[in-house]
């Protein structure tokens, strides 16, 4: 299994619809970057976001997550309040080829800033907007700033397909359009 560098990804990206849209270049100007980078690829966080609250001191349960837990947001710059998180999405709909498999880092520019980007890998076969949590680990308010780059995803190509693959097996998240929340 081998890490894919820049032209692998804008071939996979335009010939197989991989990354939609698609930038093809690093874009940095003004902005936290996006784009395609030397061995990845920068997503961009959408505009849309649901805010961790503990108004209605709900339990947070990954087995029966209650909605309320969540207040839903949406404009160009999220505060994440302290010690709290957010969920959103990319603006970037994913297309996992059957012998690739992904993993999905934190920018250095929100991580200085002590903004922890989690995201599980996207397995192959997996499809659909990608969900993010975003935790803001300091004392303070932090900004998020939708359509700009969040974090950097690599790209594994196997030497050989997967046995079973997440749309064999009919996985929970397939083709998710918006944020998912937790579900069994």
């Amino acid at each position: 299994m081998g890490l894919k560098p820049d032209h692998w990804i804008r071939k996979m990206a335009l010939e197989h619809g991989m990354i939609d849209p698609f930038v093809d270049h690093q874009v940095r100007d003004g902005v936290i970057s996006y784009g395609v980078s030397s061995y990845g690829y920068d997503i961009r966080v959408a505009d849309e976001f649901k805010i961790f609250t503990n108004v209605y001191s709900a339990i947070v349960d990954p087995k029966n997550f209650d909605p309320r837990s969540m207040v839903d947001y949406k404009g160009d710059i999220c505060i994440i309040p302290p010690n709290s998180f957010v969920l959103t999405r990319t603006i970037e709909y994913f297309r996992i080829p059957r012998k690739v498999l992904t993993v999905c880092l934190g920018k250095s520019s929100y991580a200085r800033c002590g903004l922890i980007v989690n995201v599980t890998p996207f397995e192959p076969e997996w499809e659909g907007y990608v969900t993010l949590e975003i935790s803001n680990t300091t004392p303070l308010p932090a900004k998020v700033y939708a359509n700009e780059g969040i974090a950097q995803v690599l790209f594994f190509e196997a030497d050989e397909e997967c046995e079973i693959s997440y749309a064999d097996k009919k996985g929970k998240y397939q083709k998710q359009q918006s944020i998912a929340l937790p579900r069994l």
